[in-house]
C-alpha cells in the first residue's frame, strides 16, 4: 500500500534565509529593495495556499491598508520569482496561474476543474515508478510535476 501525505506546512527554508536571497534576486536585476516587494515575499510565505495575484494583492490590502502596493508590481515581481524558481505556479488557462511558494517539500497537485480547489499530496510509490521509468528510459531527471485534474469530492456531492 502507498504511503500518501497531504500536510505541506512545513518550510523548506528560513524566512531570514529566504529574504536575503531575494534581495541578492532584486541586486542581480538591478532592481530596489521596498517594503511593497518584501510584503509580496513574506505574504507568499506565510500563506498555504496557491494564490492568484489578484487575491495576493487582496491579502496584502486588507493586511496593510496603508501601504500602496499596485497590482503592477505584484505581476512584476511574481514574474522575477517565478524566472528565478522561487515560486512555481499552476495555469488556470482564461482564469490565469496560481502561485505558491517553492520553498515546500516537493508535492504534487490534484486540481478541481469546478470549484478550483486544490489539493497537495506525495505518493511515494508514484515517486519510486517516476525514477524507475526515468532510468529505463536514459533519461535524467532534474525535476518534475504532477498536475491530476477532475472533480473534487465537494463538487462531486452537488
Amino acid at each position: 500500500m502507498s504511503k500518501i501525505t497531504t500536510d505541506f506546512n512545513d518550510r523548506t527554508v528560513e524566512y531570514t534565509e529566504l529574504l536575503n536571497d531575494f534581495k541578492e534576486l532584486l541586486k542581480k536585476n538591478s532592481l530596489k529593495f521596498t517594503i511593497q516587494r518584501e510584503v509580496i515575499l513574506e505574504t507568499l510565505y506565510s500563506s498555504d495556499e496557491h494564490l492568484t495575484p489578484e487575491a495576493l494583492h487582496h491579502l496584502i490590502q486588507k493586511k496593510y491598508p496603508e501601504l500602496k502596493t499596485g497590482i503592477a508590481t505584484i505581476y512584476r515581481t511574481l514574474s522575477l520569482l517565478e524566472e528565478s524558481n522561487v515560486v512555481t505556479s499552476l495555469s488556470f488557462g482564461a482564469q490565469g496561474k496560481k502561485y505558491e511558494l517553492g520553498a515546500k517539500e516537493h508535492h504534487d497537485h490534484l486540481i478541481c476543474t469546478e470549484c478550483g480547489e486544490i489539493t497537495e499530496f506525495v505518493d511515494e510509490e508514484i515517486e519510486k515508478r517516476q525514477h524507475i521509468i526515468t532510468q529505463k528510459l536514459g533519461f535524467k531527471m532534474k525535476d518534475h510535476s504532477m498536475q491530476i485534474y477532475g472533480t473534487c469530492k465537494k463538487c462531486q456531492e452537488k
